[in-house]
């Protein structure tokens, strides 16, 4: 499981790693958007962030219940310490760690955010990441600095760790 802010590289490492793998691959957001049927931006417009985590964490539950899949979760879903417990307990989860500056770089024209539709993008990214990297730090079992690789370097370093501790625990 991948966990990271928005335009850490979840998706596109997720993707590789589940190729790498032979798994398949689940975005909880573009699972969301084919279970609702409309954006996120939709849902936040007609049920707000409360509604959007509502199906977030049923997604979660579900995608998790199914097992054996490489997931990313969208950035604010370890919020939640039903999900946070979800995840840890059906998986072991990475979590990208990118420099807010960067994840600005990658996020500023995507109107797919609802989170960065705001006056100040890089402020509300720096908040986002003030709150949530202890969470994501305590509830990964590796983190990758995701500001050093291409998504490729990236799946090698984070199969490499997973093989290590995989084997230290057997």
């Amino acid at each position: 499981m991948l966990v990271g802010l928005m335009g850490s590289g979840k998706t596109t490492i997720g993707r590789v790693l589940a190729r790498r793998l032979g798994r398949p691959f689940l975005d909880v957001d573009h699972e969301i958007i084919r279970r609702t049927g409309v954006s996120i931006p939709t849902i936040f417009d007609l049920e707000g962030e409360t509604g959007f985590r509502r199906w977030e964490s049923g997604t979660i539950a579900s995608i998790c219940a199914d097992g054996g899949q490489v997931i990313a979760t969208g950035g604010g879903a370890v919020m939640d310490a039903t999900n946070r417990s979800e995840l840890k307990r059906n998986g072991w989860i990475v979590y990208l760690d990118v420099p807010v500056v960067q994840l600005h770089d990658r996020t500023r024209n995507d109107p797919n955010r609802p989170l960065l539709q705001v006056d100040d993008p890089l402020g509300r990214l720096r908040e986002l990441y003030r709150l949530r990297d202890p969470v994501y730090r305590e509830v990964a079992d590796f983190i990758l600095d995701g500001s050093r690789y291409h998504s490729s370097s990236a799946v090698n370093r984070i199969l490499k760790e997973w093989e290590k501790q995989s084997a230290s625990s057997t």
